[in-house]
């Protein structure tokens, strides 16, 4: 299904909100009406690479530190004077920099990296205690035992949402109340605590989720039209990715899960469940900032408002 943007109306670009890109938005529309005008065949090519193209540009930050982890697992010496762990919170700070001035990252994206990395990094000094993995190589910018570029990563996953809001231009229909999200979120992220010590609530907390969310669904915008899917189905191919992140994480020796301390193995896909969970919250902080949209009931208003 989709809904196609009223083409009466000059739309604004998304990439207007990101300088270094704001100078290709006409050529990269002519390129887009030429393939329109070829056919079906071309058309769907064109929205296919624009696609990747915008989750590639969403992505960047996540992107680059997944990149950083590669990279110095396979070539980052273990007698450098700079610990590893060390030299990536240094390299995380520097990317972060870099792409505020060079416009790469807006403020608001940048509060939100902020946020998450408090989260995420009192959740990682917590789970570090209880031994749910560890973080087996030395460095001294660490809290707790928790090396500060931890928090990053998290950071990655709110960085990712909140530029897909934009990139997408999300619209919805059925969507819940942010304060009810907020309420499971915040069940969640006590859940991620407590469960140690009482009985673990994800069931619960899955069965809510899916009540909350399920009747949701999102509307995304690749180019002209709105195409859309379900919420809860967008969440869980998040959740997977992150997944399929993780095992690459490990995979690097960034750190490493009680199975895997006597040699490298895959991270169970019961963990995909914990990634889930932690997308809600991820979700509820961005929807709590941008405050979901409704989709137009009907295909002719005014769509000055939306970026492409």
């Amino acid at each position: 299904m989709q809904r196609k943007v009223s083409n009466g109306t000059r739309q604004r670009s998304a990439a207007r909100l990101w300088q270094p890109l704001a100078h290709f938005i006409e050529l990269e529309a002519k390129l887009g009406e030429k393939a329109e005008a070829r056919g079906p065949v071309a058309h769907f090519a064109y929205e296919f690479v624009r696609f990747g193209v915008k989750q590639a540009w969403a992505c960047l930050f996540g992107a680059l530190l997944l990149a950083l982890l590669i990279a110095t697992h396979f070539f980052y010496s273990k007698y450098a004077s700079l610990a590893r762990y060390d030299f990536l919170v240094i390299a995380a700070v520097l990317i972060q920099v870099l792409m505020l001035g060079f416009k790469l990252e807006t403020i608001e994206e940048a509060k939100v990296i902020f946020v998450f990395h408090v989260v995420g990094t009192v959740m990682e000094v917590f789970k570090t205690s209880v031994g749910s993995w560890v973080y087996p190589e030395p460095s001294l910018l660490r809290i707790a035992g928790v090396p500060l570029f931890t928090g990053f990563m998290y950071a990655a996953i709110g960085s990712y949402i909140v530029r897909c809001w934009r990139l997408f231009d999300f619209r919805f229909t059925h969507h819940p109340p942010v304060w009810a999200l907020g309420l499971l979120s915040a069940a969640v992220y006590v859940n991620f605590f407590a469960h140690h010590y009482t009985w673990d609530a994800r069931p619960i907390l899955f069965a809510v989720a899916v009540l909350l969310i399920g009747p949701c669904t999102i509307y995304y915008r690749i180019w002209k039209t709105h195409r859309h899917m379900p919420l809860l189905l967008g969440l869980v191919l998040v959740a997977l990715f992150i997944w399929f992140a993780e095992n690459i994480g490990t995979f690097t020796a960034a750190w490493a899960y009680p199975h895997q301390r006597h040699g490298w193995q895959m991270v169970g896909i019961g963990k995909l469940g914990s990634w889930f969970l932690l997308m809600l919250i991820s979700y509820t902080l961005v929807a709590a900032i941008n405050r979901p949209q409704p989709m137009p009931p009907d295909d002719d208003q005014d769509t000055e408002s939306l970026p492409r």
